[in-house]
């Protein structure tokens, strides 16, 4: 399952964590907070940290800042992933996102069908890549968060997981920019 090569070099990877949420500021977001804890935890860095209001617009500018930001390989969201007026957070990454990795969502759900059954089914976490920046958005539970960086994140951004890892495809995922020039 999750398997790590300790005779391959760990990559620290730049994330960026961005919490959506209408009525949080930074001492209130626990589930940033422990998405924060463990990026850091797990030896890499954290390029940025914001809490920005359920507003696809103010979503998506701060989305495509942090892609053009070449100190971002990673961009991790929580909240805004539900169903209700409020929850437009995959509408705004599905703007900026040119490939979806629709397995991230599939597995989210799988993982979390494990611990809270059928409510499973109400998160639409969703992963991609843009402008060769990895995306994610997960629900905005603190348990919803860690389940998504335990369970998948954790593991596909360590370089030494085998069989395969999103690390080992970062420096290829900006090639089709470097055949439109």
């Amino acid at each position: 399952m999750n398997r790590i090569d300790e005779s391959r070099a760990f990559v620290p990877v730049r994330i960026a964590v961005l919490t959506v949420s209408d009525t949080r500021g930074l001492a209130e977001d626990s589930s940033g907070a422990a998405l924060v804890e463990g990026i850091v935890a797990a030896g890499h860095v954290l390029a940025a940290r914001e809490i920005v209001r359920d507003d696809a617009d103010a979503i998506a500018a701060l989305l495509g800042r942090w892609i053009a930001d070449p100190a971002v390989d990673v961009v991790i969201s929580t909240g805004g992933t539900g169903v209700t007026g409020r929850d437009v957070t995959p509408e705004a990454f599905r703007r900026v996102i040119e490939k979806e990795i629709e397995g991230f969502g599939e597995l989210f759900r799988m993982l979390s069908f494990e611990k809270v059954g059928t409510s499973a089914m109400q998160s639409r976490a969703i992963g991609g890549v843009a402008g060769g920046t990895y995306l994610f958005a997960l629900p905005g539970s603190t348990g919803a968060v860690k389940d998504g960086w335990e369970g998948i994140l954790r593991w596909q951004l360590d370089s030494r997981h085998r069989p395969c890892n999103l690390v080992e495809l970062m420096p290829r995922l900006r090639e089709h920019l470097a055949e439109a020039k």
